[in-house]
């Protein structure tokens, strides 16, 4: 079968090719630029703790050796300290890291990656569909027509996908505009982030007083600045002006001695494209949406889009199309980004300076400061994970299904599990190779060998339900998992959401409930809706004859 292509080289791009790569399916990569990128220390991207650690599975590189996990976060307003939370366990910290660093590492991983196959200077130029495939033109040096199985938009806001596929993308235009600037100094809060609104030694106003500064490695911080509205130009002395006083502020004395690395303007667009499927063609990362305002992260949402569109094309790459399946892509994925669009236009008014709105706007009577470490830290309405409770892929619910820590639809907990072959892994481990995982809850089986519980109790019925499956499954084991009383079984979809949990072994449910995650169940119901309306078009051919033969 012909490989996927891929259209751009950003982290989107790269991560989708890994992802299908981990799951035995090649690519093509169409590399519009040189195959490198600028070093920009002032272009950094957040990472939130899941997909910080997706990259690390798809990649095998530590990033948090080449980034920063914040020891913490502290929010101030004018002089006053708002809220200061340190990371742990409970709340992971955030990875933030240059993206042309990111870029770097996953450009390492596909370079020894075989089923992976990059073309630089590749520009799209046209697309062709076909019942069987996809074919698309390039022009540059190397520029031929590609044969595809499916074809994926990574190509960003400019996407010519989707303008070749003419899939309008609404929305609004410079949401808001930061400075930005990159320096090497010493700041009193070593590894914590900080937002700082109304600072004292701006000007009132909401556009003048806020202040993001945001740890990077080797002493270096990257400082972003809320610009009024408008397109005044941001001058270097503009920008020198507002280091220093910052600096100054911060100091509560002269501003140390800094380097300035980089500088830049970074405007904020929010849309959101009307389609992300047209046949065999997908659009993902800044190709399908913008967002970023309030301290989001669109990269991040961007990552998850490679995720849950990678398992799926896996799943039809191997086994055949999976209408119902590759459909819910859209469904699942623009439904959190519209969501996080949706929170954002409903708090802006407030954060901005519409406070008289403040008693009719959903949510906003929780504290402003609050709401921007949401979007910033990947937390609530503005920036937590999405779920999919709502998606065509959940089952309806079993008798047998029971509540656990983790609701359906969500990701699941990271926990220590038992992998086939008796080694201790993590679950986040076994996730984004194809397969589902069946989870049971076993306390006490830790301790023992897996020679001495593996053909005892429900393990010989769970393993036979697990192998009659309509799609690989891997069977792990754990001592425990937040809210699962012992013995439940729980169904974990390939990128790591919850499916269902089951009180014991029930085969049928269990079968049912995978069904249901591989579009298998409206596929079956679409099957037999035609079987009944071929069988009715054959009852009336009959009764037609047999009118026929009685006249």
């Amino acid at each position: 079968m012909d490989p996927v292509i891929i259209v751009g080289a950003g982290p989107v791009g790269l991560t989708l090719a890994l992802a299908l790569a981990r799951q035995e399916v090649p690519s093509v990569v169409l590399d519009e630029g040189p195959g490198k990128d600028e070093p920009r220390p002032a272009r950094t991207v957040v990472l939130r703790e899941d997909t910080a650690a997706l990259l690390e599975r798809l990649t095998g590189a530590a990033l948090g050796e080449h980034g920063v996990r914040w020891a913490g976060w502290r929010s101030l307003r004018r002089r006053h300290v708002v809220s200061d939370i340190a990371f742990d366990a409970a709340e992971p910290a955030p990875l933030h890291i240059a993206q042309h660093v990111l870029t770097g590492f996953l450009r390492g991983a596909i370079a020894g990656e075989p089923l992976v196959r990059t073309v630089v200077d590749s520009r799209l130029d046209a697309i062709e569909q076909e019942r069987y495939g996809i074919s698309a033109r390039t022009r540059g040096p190397q520029g031929t027509w590609w044969r595809g199985s499916y074809l994926v938009g990574c190509d960003g806001p400019r996407s010519t996908v989707r303008k070749l596929q003419d899939i309008r993308f609404p929305g609004r235009t410079a949401v808001e505009r930061h400075a930005v600037a990159a320096l090497r100094v010493e700041l009193p809060w070593e590894g914590r982030a900080l937002l700082h609104r109304m600072p004292p030694w701006r000007s009132s106003g909401p556009s003048a007083g806020e202040v993001t500064a945001r740890p990077l490695p080797d002493g270096a911080w990257r400082l972003d600045w809320l610009l009024p509205p408008g397109n005044d130009l941001v001058t270097p002395e503009v920008l020198l002006t507002r280091i220093r006083e910052t600096l100054e502020g911060w100091s509560d004395g002269p501003a140390p001695a800094y380097e300035l690395l980089d500088t830049g303007v970074h405007t904020v667009h929010h849309r959101l494209a009307r389609r992300w499927r047209a046949g065999r063609v997908f659009l993902a990362g800044d190709a399908a949406h913008l967002l970023g305002a309030l301290g989001t992260q669109g990269l991040d949402e961007g990552l998850r889009d490679a995720e849950n569109l990678a398992w799926k094309l896996a799943a039809a790459w191997h086994h055949g199309p999976h209408e119902a399946l590759l459909d819910s892509y859209q469904t699942e994925r623009r439904a959190v980004v519209a969501a996080r669009l949706r929170a954002a236009d409903q708090v802006l008014p407030v954060l901005r300076g519409g406070g008289a709105l403040r008693h009719i706007v959903p949510g906003a009577a929780r504290s402003q400061d609050t709401l921007l470490t949401d979007g910033h830290l990947g937390r609530g309405p503005l920036g937590a994970p999405g779920t999919h409770a709502g998606s065509p892929l959940a089952p309806r619910r079993p008798e047998a299904e029971i509540p656990v820590g983790t609701p359906p639809g969500a990701q699941v907990t990271d926990v220590r599990v038992t992998a086939e072959d008796g080694s201790f892994v993590r679950l986040r481990d076994r996730l984004d190779r194809g397969a589902l995982l069946v989870v049971l809850i076993a306390p006490g089986t830790g301790v023992w060998d897996r020679k001495h519980w593996m053909s005892a109790g429900v393990m010989p019925r769970l393993a036979a339900a697990v192998t009659a499956l309509p799609h690989p499954a891997e069977l792990l084991v754990a001592e425990s998992y937040p809210g699962a009383p012992a013995h439940s079984v729980l169904l974990v979809r390939p990128d790591g959401h919850l499916v269902t949990a089951l009180s014991g072994v029930r085969p049928a449910d269990l079968y049912a409930a995978a069904e249901a995650t591989l579009g298998e169940a409206a596929h079956g119901e679409q099957r037999r809706e035609e079987d009944k309306d071929e069988a009715a078009g054959d009852d009336r051919t009959a009764t037609a004859r047999a009118g026929s033969g009685a006249r």
